[in-house]
């Protein structure tokens, strides 16, 4: 029974529809129900209060191991992986993180299976098994998972941050846990990490101390009854919510200047203070005002000083790690080569930039102007799915009264100047930490932290050494932004007359095509704007593609100051390269989204290279390049296998062997030419009229193409362009094997392909069915069962309308060949479930993919980049989910059957398998026996991509280009 609630209204979002309920059950388990009649998808999250500080001494990791070991089994469902199985078998996902202080687990599901789904997820906390087994196994998992993020900067710094710390502090731990913590000093010290385990969650686990989001399709009345039902048999041992009172970091770990080595190139300036945590005072929102000015972008900050002095490339700062306890406020900065040897005067100037926040005081009208921008940012919120909503609500219950639980700190509505004053304040000189990342202090640090091998530094700077920064940096004219000029005033929905279930295309002419489609499902004041330039000398080269890269980068560059202030407002854009051209886009209020969208054309229209600017973006893209080395292995794989596929790809190393060549005057010329023939390719949807889309496109026409000297001519016929795929042979098994790019990544990846089909409804439903039915087994046999890796997923692929299927898999205990060979071994066991499957399980199936496909668009956001595809494809079918319903409603069990025998089974004569091996530094010397393979008269082994890709024939284009466009 629940008891205890105290009647409370949850603020809500004005347009918000769905109902809620707050419950206190009888063991003291705080509940949110959520009642959505019009959702697809029913979901559920509970928050923990118990996090990675609380683990013991010498078991680092022991609470994100347990968020591993609770989804292997329970009491009542005893059957290990059944919770996943069945959950993945009705359409759903699953998955849990486990934070400082809290823990969380989360999952949706379609919604008619809801309720055993929850009942499965409710066991988690009722009695778990936590079998020996299991055990050793997951540990396995938790330190494949470290693996990965041994050669991760984020990881490696955010480690070295809590490294240096108070070593009695919990903050000062190592959170994830590996195979060393879990299992090797645990056994030396005559510890049994089950047994651990065990009291860990006997002793932490308890009703109190955790928050429940129920997320619905029913009744309020009808989901208390089944919650109450399911949840009120979790113990309550009124355990106290885990404190640890005072700051981690005392006077010996402030005023330092810490010289780190990362993995990638580049430079980063990252500074902390110790803060008041701001969710003491959430609706004074000190950090959020704060924030908002020493990271805004606009004429007169921080960053376009150093943007305009050729030292950053970009700066973010908020709030970084807090608790209840403590916080700290963090400005992060990416230097450029130049910056780097400035990282004094930038320290001055961020300090010059709060003593002028501390001379103009707290300014009501800039508080009042972020209030209202987060107001109506709060009340015309985007619905989101399902999942990700539990998730935050459940995370906020944790830290907000229950009025609050919704909005958490996200309506800043008391101003407060002395608040803002007590937090600008301890931005001090005397409190700071000053992290520095960069190559070139390699051979110059004397200390390595322990847990992820990073070299640094640390020297102490006093108050004296930071005044002398403050007045030897520039004396630029910094101050503060202006009134925002995109905040939308007029909210109000236009009149839809065509109730257009699909886009239209609503005016073609010879310079572009545009479809329109108003909203007729979300009624919110927001639109989306793409607008696709295809430029058939964009992409000619791997100098054209690096120019062009460039071009889209200045563009954003040049309007960054501007645009900003958009952003702010919730009005974003993006411009950016394609394997075409490049495109625009743009989402949010539609109320102003035009003067933003003609500012974007005319800085196209009038592109000068500034050289400047162009130096910085030509340093920072040389490093992305470089950088591309330092990805983990199997995004490695995926992109041989992309560049293996895809026609008229230019590979990364080509276009970093041109970067130090290309000049201004290489840009220069580049763009007129690359603007001289186009083709516009124009999608309008949400809170427009279709007199206002036409004419958005007129002026955009007007602009490029009339007037007596045009910047760009429309496109010959021949010139359309289309992404076409390489075809794989029938019966062909080809295998690439690469060396991984970093000689320090002990990990090594396989990419399993099998090429099926190009787009055809009938047969895109078989391969879903299959994809739907064999995820989750692959899943738990490779994964759990065999523990080749944390990374291991079994998924669908689609190169521009090609359709196929890909195992993914990443790990340091096997190299890719056995992997593969486990891979194939999976296939031929999972044969004989197929043909074991019941007619009901059988039919099962096919009813979760229908539900699936049958899903709504949750946001205009979502449903314009269906359609978006579907046009940029060339494939057309905005009806794709109700035709491939009708094709599954017709399948029958020996058709999926069938399929799998034709094109998936090992041997099947229509396979087509391409594996890319990427071998790490453990498995090296196997790399020499995949030559072997190709003896096999079956095999084919790839030397050279492109030799390969010429050699082979390709699939026709789903876009027939301009000639297609009738209607």
């Amino acid at each position: 029974m629940a008891v205890g609630k105290e009647d409370v209204e949850i603020v809500k979002p004005r347009t918000d529809k769905r109902q809620y309920k707050r419950l206190v059950l009888s063991n003291s388990l705080q509940v949110l129900l959520i009642s959505d009649p019009d959702t697809d998808k029913c979901a559920a999250s509970m928050d923990v209060n118990v996090g990675s500080f609380s683990d013991p001494d010498g078991l680092e990791g022991l609470a994100h191991f347990l968020e591993h070991m609770l989804f292997y089994a329970s009491e009542k469902y005893p059957l290990e992986d059944s919770y996943s199985k069945y959950i993945t078998e009705h359409g759903g996902s699953t998955n849990a993180f486990t934070a400082s202080e809290h823990t969380n687990y989360h999952f949706d599901v379609n919604t008619d299976c809801f309720e055993e789904a929850l009942d499965r997820f409710a066991q988690f906390f009722i009695k778990p098994l936590m079998s020996a087994d299991a055990t050793m196994r997951e540990i396995n998992a938790v330190d494949s998972e470290n693996q990965k993020n041994l050669l991760s900067d984020g990881w490696r710094m955010n480690q070295l941050r809590k490294h240096l710390s108070l070593e009695g502090h919990p903050y000062h731990k190592f959170s994830t846990g590996n195979l060393d913590t879990l299992a090797v000093r645990p056994k030396a010290r005559g510890q049994d990490t089950r047994h651990e385990l065990l009291n860990f969650y006997d002793e932490n686990y308890s009703a109190n101390l955790m928050h429940l989001v129920v997320y619905t399709k029913e009744s309020l009345d009808k989901i208390q009854t089944t919650v109450e039902d399911k949840f009120q048999d979790i113990r309550n041992t009124n355990r106290s919510c885990f404190h640890f009172p005072g700051q981690p970091c005392t006077s010996e770990h402030l005023q330092i200047l810490v010289r780190a080595v990362p993995i990638q190139e580049g430079h980063k300036l990252r500074i902390a203070w110790p803060i008041t945590p701001s969710i003491h005072h959430y609706k004074e929102a000190p950090c959020r005002y704060l924030s908002h000015l020493i990271g805004h972008e606009g004429e007169g900050s921080l960053f376009y000083v150093l943007k305009t002095l050729g030292w950053a490339t970009g700066l973010s700062a908020g709030e970084g790690d807090s608790t209840l306890e403590f916080s700290f406020f963090e400005v992060g900065i990416d230097l450029t080569d130049a910056g780097h040897e400035h990282m004094q005067d930038i320290v001055g100037l961020l300090f010059k930039y709060i003593n002028l926040l501390q001379q103009s005081g707290a300014c009501k009208w800039i508080f009042d102007e972020l209030s209202a921008v987060c107001e109506t940012t709060f009340h015309y919120q985007d619905k989101t799915p399902p999942i990700s909503y539990v998730v935050h609500v459940a995370c906020n219950m944790q830290k907000y009264p229950p009025k609050d639980w919704l909005v958490g700190s996200s309506l800043p509505s008391n101003f407060s100047p002395g608040t803002i004053q007590m937090v600008l304040d301890q931005l001090s000189p005397n409190k700071v930490r000053i992290f520095w990342e960069s190559k070139k202090f390699e051979g110059h640090t004397e200390m390595v932290e322990p847990w992820y091998r990073t070299a640094y530094s640390v020297e102490k700077i006093n108050d004296s050494i930071i005044q002398e920064w403050i007045l030897s940096a520039p004396s630029e004219n910094l101050h503060l932004p202006v009134s925002n000029i995109f905040i939308p005033t007029d909210l109000l929905l236009k009149d839809v007359h065509e109730k257009a279930r699909f886009p239209v295309l609503l005016r073609k002419s010879p310079y572009s095509t545009l479809w329109y489609k108003p909203d007729t499902m979300f009624s919110t004041p927001k639109a989306y704007v793409k607008i696709n330039f295809n430029c058939p000398h964009a992409n000619d080269s791997p100098e054209a593609e690096v120019l062009a890269d460039i071009f889209t980068r200045l563009l954003m560059d040049y309007l960054n100051e501007y645009a900003y202030y958009a952003q702010v407002a919730g009005l974003y854009y993006g411009i950016h390269n394609t394997d075409s051209g490049f495109q625009v886009t743009l989402v949010g209020y539609n109320h102003k989204l035009r003067i933003l969208l003609e500012t974007v054309i005319e800085k196209i229209a009038n592109f000068k290279v500034k050289p400047d600017r162009f130096s910085v973006i030509k340093e920072m893209v040389t490093k992305e390049y470089q950088n591309f080395k330092f990805q983990q292995p199997y995004q490695q794989a995926m992109y041989y296998c992309s560049l293996i596929l895809q026609d008229h790809t230019w590979p990364w190393m080509e276009q970093l062997e041109v970067l130090p060549h290309i000049e201004v005057e290489d840009l220069a010329k580049f763009t007129p030419m690359m603007l001289s023939r186009a083709f516009l390719e124009c999608f309008i949807a949400g809170n427009i009229e279709c007199n206002e889309a036409g004419s958005m496109i007129q002026h955009i026409e007007d602009v490029f193409f009339k007037g007596s000297n045009p910047i760009c001519q429309p496109l010959f016929p021949s010139q359309h362009l289309t992404n076409r795929v390489v075809k794989l042979d029938r019966g062909m098994n080809y295998v690439y094997s690469k060396e991984g790019l970093n000689p320090s990544d002990e990990n090594s990846a396989l990419v399993h392909y099998i090429q099926v089909h190009r787009d055809d409804f009938v047969m895109n439903v078989k391969l879903q069915l299959f994809a739907l039915v064999a995820k989750q087994p692959a899943f738990h046999q490779l994964r759990s069962v065999e523990q080749l890796g944390y990374i291991t997923v079994l998924t669908q692929r689609n190169d521009s309308g090609i359709r196929g299927v890909q195992v993914i898999i990443q790990s340091s205990v096997k190299g890719p060949q056995h992997i593969d060979t486990r891979v194939q071994f999976f296939l031929k066991m999972f044969e004989s479930k197929l043909y074991e499957m019941t007619s009901d399980q059988f039919k099962s199936n096919v009813n979760t993919l229908i539900d699936m496909k049958l899903e709504k668009h949750k946001n205009l956001r979502e449903e314009s980049g269906f359609y978006w595809r579907e046009i940029s494809d060339g494939a057309l079918k905005f009806d794709r989910k109700e035709a491939e319903v009708a094709a599954l409603r017709q399948l029958t069990q020996q058709d999926l059957i069938d399929f799998f025998n034709e094109y998936i089974k090992v041997d099947a004569p229509r396979k087509k398998t391409l594996s890319i091996r990427v071998y790490g530094s453990l498995h090296k010397s196997d790399n020499t026996s995949d030559n072997n393979e190709s003896a096999q008269p079956s095999s084919v082994h790839i030397d050279d991509i492109f030799s390969f890709r010429r050699s082979q024939a390709l699939y026709g284009s789903l876009k027939g280009g301009f000639v297609q466009m009738k209607l």
